[in-house]
């Protein structure tokens, strides 16, 4: 059995609707889907058998795996009933692709998934069955797209496109994926109990081992308990106290005993200064590209530790494209603009601007789940010295930040820019799509128009045009690629972590005392 912890109660375990880390971690080991993304970051085949795409890149088609079975366990006797376990089917997919692009839904995701024939005028509600989707029999799935999308594999490995059966989600009458009895498993495991209240304590999530389908797919555990925890605290605590098996966080505290615990960190999130474009001054863009120009990276690298790098590019490391990681593949050293003349230069053509002969002091917005903010008094220490001003930092729980932000109050903040899926174009699209960094038109169409790339080759140089681009707009200004960790005891193996998703996966973990 592995122990571990939720942070909050899961939103919703439908996968058609559901966005938060918690569910996603449920969800994950719930279900399967037509496609998975492995540890490395390649893309391997899961509930599919096999697939092939043809030439023009318009047309997917699936051949679904025969073993794979939907279970409900009617009378909770933990066994797998005959009555209790039947296929999936490729009219499970159908059915799911139907429900996330229909506008009763209201599907966060539905917009990722436009490139599907038909989907914009299911979404808008002028047709009842989605054109793009169907099958030809119980275990062929086709999927024809609008427009080739070179990254339409990788959302094939997200929740979004889990199958759904429709008789089971009729049955639910309007609550599924809301309590124990409105889910069923096709995944590894499924769930024996879910019981909240938000006004109590040890609440909780049970889910043991989905027998039929380890029969062909083997599940290690033959159980999984969450504790649901209210704060990231508590969950920290619960694993120092011996109660979770693992946890994720943004922060990995050194003072943990090595010899009973490791961890696996990944950079997931690039940490970029934003400026309030209400702000007379900070929406300065001479102020902002002097700013950029003053920050001599390479003195500030010499000061950090190995939970962040210098960012001198927008995507970071944990990216992967064709199997490697996006920055192997392009060097972000050709994206350092530092240059102290040139940021005085800036600098006084700024004031003349503002009309003013010197600025008040000021302070960056930073949450403190995000970084130790002694790295960015070394930031300070350089524009004090040039341009003899003080930017200080102001900490704030990460609640705050983001109200703060929602509410305009601030002037500079230090915003943590990530992806929903390992996907280049999903980090640039987050981006474009976050209200709080103000690209131009022309930047935000060439992010759309990386959905009508229909090879993978050609997102190296795109994707680093677009970087340029963000660069040269200073709405995003890069500071550091940051770790995101899953720390596991010492005696666990094989956990898989999804850190964009935030999804923990127990299949294959294993238990060694």
């Amino acid at each position: 059995m592995f122990n571990s912890c939720l942070l909050n109660n899961p939103q919703s375990l439908d996968p058609q609707y559901s966005s938060d880390a918690s569910s996603a971690t449920v969800i994950s080991n719930l279900y399967s889907g037509l496609l998975k993304m492995d540890e490395t970051g390649a893309v391997v085949c899961d509930g599919a058998e096999s697939y092939t795409v043809s030439s023009d890149g318009l047309v997917y088609t699936f051949k679904l795996r025969q073993d794979i079975y939907w279970f409900f366990d009617k009378n909770d006797d933990d066994k797998t009933d005959e009555d209790e376990y039947f296929n999936v089917t490729a009219k499970d997919y159908v059915f799911a692709f139907n429900r996330l692009l229909s506008p009763v839904t209201q599907s966060p995701h539905s917009e990722k998934f436009l490139c599907i024939k038909g989907a914009e005028k299911h979404l808008n509600g002028t047709t009842t069955q989605l054109e793009g989707v169907t099958s030809t029999d119980d275990y062929t799935l086709i999927i024809t797209l609008e427009y080739a999308n070179a990254d339409f594999i990788n959302l094939l490995t997200t929740n979004a496109a889990k199958p759904c059966n429709e008789e089971f989600f009729l049955s639910t009458k309007g609550r599924y994926g809301l309590d124990d009895k409105s889910v069923m498993s096709n995944g590894s495991f499924f769930i024996r109990q879910w019981f909240y209240d938000p006004y109590g304590k040890n609440n909780i999530l049970y889910m043991k081992r989905n027998s039929i389908n380890s029969e062909n797919n083997t599940v290690h555990p033959s159980y999984l308990s969450f504790s649901i925890e209210k704060s990231e605290n508590d969950i920290i605590s619960s694993f120092k106290k011996g109660n979770t098996d693992c946890f994720s966080s943004m922060n990995f505290d050194s003072s943990y005993n090595k010899n009973k615990y490791y961890y696996t960190a990944e950079k997931t999130i690039t940490l970029g200064l934003i400026f309030n474009p209400s702000n007379k001054i900070y929406s300065n863009k001479n102020l902002q590209r002097a700013l950029a120009c003053s920050i001599d990276k390479k003195a500030v690298e010499k000061e950090i530790n190995s939970d962040i790098s210098i960012a001198y590019g927008i995507i970071p490391s944990g990216i992967k494209l064709m199997g490697k990681s996006y920055r192997e593949q392009a060097s972000d050293n050709s994206f350092d603009c530092y240059n102290s003349d040139e940021a005085i230069k800036l600098f006084n053509s700024a004031k003349k601007e503002l009309g003013v002969e010197s600025l008040s002091s000021e302070k960056i917005l930073v949450s403190t789940s995000s970084l130790n903010s002694k790295y960015l008094h070394i930031l300070s220490q350089q524009w004090q010295e040039l341009f003899g001003y003080y930017i200080g930092i102001e900490e704030v729980s990460d609640n705050e930040f983001y109200s703060r932000l929602e509410e305009g109050d601030y002037s500079i903040a230090l915003y943590p820019a990530t992806a929903d899926y390992n996907s280049g174009v999903a980090f640039l699209k987050k981006l474009d799509e976050c209200p709080y960094v103000p690209m131009t038109a022309q930047c935000s169409q060439a992010i759309n128009q990386l959905d009508r790339i229909d090879n993978s080759s050609e997102y190296v140089e795109r994707f680093s045009s677009i970087e340029k681009q963000i660069l040269d707009e200073n709405c995003f200004i890069p500071i550091f690629y940051k770790n995101t960790y899953l720390v596991i005891k010492k005696e666990n193996e094989d956990v898989v972590y999804d850190a964009f998703s935030g999804a923990v996966n127990y299949q294959n973990a294993k238990h060694y005392n």
